[in-house]
């Protein structure tokens, strides 16, 4: 597999991370109960990283072997 298709994947789960982070909004903002609500937003703490993880992966494995392409640094040797 190569960098350029692993970027698709990254996408599609960062794809998969937003929409469940609706949902949970969603959930959170229907809940009458303040502790349920508040166990949903950390669900979406949690996910918050993973979301931003995978799309800068996205964007690092689409682009690694351009030229003009400059590297995001948490990522580099």
């Amino acid at each position: 597999m190569t960098l350029l298709e692993m970027s698709v994947y990254y996408a599609d789960s960062a794809a998969l991370i937003r929409t469940r982070m609706a949902e949970l909004r969603a959930a959170a903002r229907a809940e009458t109960d303040p502790e349920a609500a508040h166990r949903l937003r950390l669900r979406i703490e949690t996910l918050r990283p993973l979301l931003r993880e995978s799309r800068e992966l996205a964007v690092l494995t689409a682009r690694y072997y351009d030229r003009s392409y400059h590297k995001h640094e948490k990522y580099t040797l």
